[in-house]
């Protein structure tokens, strides 16, 4: 179990050697000096900051829960800002229930994806980077979601339909194949 974010990235970049540039991005990011480590874990951190995602399978392992983002108009994967939780497996399971309204999720601890993406410049808020670390999370109770106000829609999605959508978001694309590799040979 990854006891710290520093510990979860090296153990990611153990299992994926070929994703060593981003994963630096997101280590220089965690090895700010001091007095700004703890804003990369918040929005005052202006010019980018962590934020946490749920890769949210159903219980049978077949589909993905993907919220119609109401902020960026698309369809993405659950998720949301630290607000100063360094634990962010722990940011993505809270993500998850508050997004969806489930109960009985269980996330793991072992970053399932990294990806760092430009959110734009919105009312007051300058255009930013967030540095998105994504963690496996499961439904294993009823999958009755309910759609907050964060989005216009939820929906289970087929995992295999994703990875061969060629008009998918690349990165829900990325999770769905790295998803399908580790479900076949599990």
């Amino acid at each position: 179990m990854a006891d710290t974010l520093a510990d979860a990235l090296a153990h990611y970049q153990w299992a994926w050697p070929g994703e060593i540039a981003k994963i630096a991005e997101f280590q220089a990011l965690l090895d700010e000096p001091t007095e700004r480590t703890g804003l990369a874990f918040t929005r005052a951190r202006l010019e980018g900051h962590f934020t946490a995602s749920a890769w949210l399978v159903s219980s049978d392992l077949q589909r993905v829960l993907l919220t119609h983002h109401r902020k960026l108009d698309r369809w993405l994967q659950l998720g949301g800002h630290a607000d100063g939780d360094i634990q962010l497996a722990r940011v993505a399971l809270r993500e998850a229930e508050e997004e969806s309204g489930l109960t009985g999720l269980e996330g793991e601890s072992q970053i399932f994806d990294l990806d760092r993406h430009w959110i734009p410049e919105r009312a007051e808020e300058p255009g930013h980077w967030h540095f998105d670390v994504r963690y496996v999370v499961r439904a294993t109770a009823s999958e009755a979601y309910v759609v907050s106000a964060e989005s216009h829609a939820l929906a289970w999605r087929d995992i295999g339909g994703i990875a061969a959508d060629a008009d998918a978001d690349p990165s829900l694309q990325r999770m769905a194949r790295r998803w399908l590799e580790r479900w076949r040979s599990e």
